[in-house]
């Protein structure tokens, strides 16, 4: 079986798990906006990551399907409470939660999910199951903390570097950890192996989030699904940004902080103005250094793994250097 059909077929079984499980029936307001997110697809590259992490010890994944259901669960809880706090009206191109009923019910509901996520990592061995809510604890009060400096940020003047990545690896990059090592500990890793799955993650994570950052920016409009320069048009702070405000000077930081303060512009001028400052200032390899340093960061954390499946193993790395070489 090639690395692509072994995570297909386990995809498949998380599919029926998920679509299958009973989240609750009554009253319908609050269970329906649960099928609906969880209907919604996405990657489920979190759950993956878990499936394939507790492969590579000789295990069967099937026999952790709930715990890994229980990561897809969370992470969309915080998609439907985020889209909330961003006013999103759409989720892979269909109306958010709060859009489609109001925000009262995608709070409530979403405040469900995260107990049906404790549900159903309570499947786990007793002699693990303390370990395992440790973790998951740990992780989901960071990715609350990780949210909150995302929200801080927008009304800072200036974000630092080391502020915006430690952001971005409590939001996005902690929760990747957390699936692998999650695969570990259920597998009963030694603690060495754990600990390098997290890291692993983590590194890739906050690569995976800078690849994002460049993405908005460089993409390819028809590869994209979405407006390439959004980031630019917002105002958003990412890394590009950060850096460019840290190395522009005279009518650089003239012309970069004239776009800013701008109420109103065209959309196309002010991308190509913004993108022209970035090339002129090299943020564009600055970034791809810092995405790659990440990624070199995550993998040697993988060579060391002390793994039993060599198929597992190969189908983690491959997921992986999808998530680094990917164009949306």
């Amino acid at each position: 079986m090639t690395e692509k059909s072994l995570a297909h077929a386990l995809l498949t079984k998380l599919e029926q798990h998920i679509t299958t499980h009973s989240f609750g029936e009554s009253p319908t307001e609050l269970y329906e906006p649960i099928t609906y997110i969880m209907s919604l697809g996405g990657k489920r590259i979190r759950p993956l990551l878990s499936l394939l992490a507790y492969g590579i010890y000789g295990k069967n994944p099937e026999e952790i399907l709930s715990q890994a259901a229980a990561v897809e669960v969370f992470h969309n809880f915080t998609l439907m409470h985020d889209d909330i706090m961003d006013n999103a009206p759409l989720r892979r191109g269909k109306a958010t939660v709060h859009e489609k009923w109001n925000a009262n019910i995608a709070i409530l509901s979403g405040d469900v999910m995260l107990v049906r996520a404790y549900d159903l990592l309570l499947g786990t061995d007793p002699k693990l199951l303390t370990e395992v809510i440790r973790l998951f604890n740990k992780t989901a009060a960071e990715v609350c903390e990780g949210q909150q400096f995302d929200m801080n940020f927008e009304a800072y003047e200036t974000v630092h570097e080391d502020e915006y990545i430690n952001m971005i690896r409590l939001k996005t990059a902690v929760l990747l950890g957390f699936a692998l090592q999650l695969g570990a500990v259920l597998a009963g890793a030694e603690k060495e192996d754990e600990q390098k799955l997290y890291e692993f993650g983590v590194n890739i994570g906050v690569g995976f989030q800078l690849k994002d950052d460049l993405l908005d920016v460089y993409a390819d409009q028809a590869k994209f699904g979405k407006q390439v320069g959004g980031d630019i048009i917002s105002n958003k702070k990412t890394f590009l940004l950060i850096k460019a405000l840290e190395l522009a000077q005279g009518e650089d930081l003239a012309a970069l902080n004239y776009w800013l303060s701008l109420k109103e512009f065209d959309k196309v001028e002010k991308v190509n103005a913004v993108k022209a400052i970035y090339e002129k200032l090299g943020i564009r390899s600055l970034t791809e250094a810092k995405m790659q340093s990440y990624f070199d960061a995550g993998f040697s954390q993988f060579d060391g793994l002390h793994f039993q499946n060599e198929e597992y193993y190969q189908a983690l790395y491959a997921i992986t250097q999808d998530l680094i070489h990917r164009e949306k």
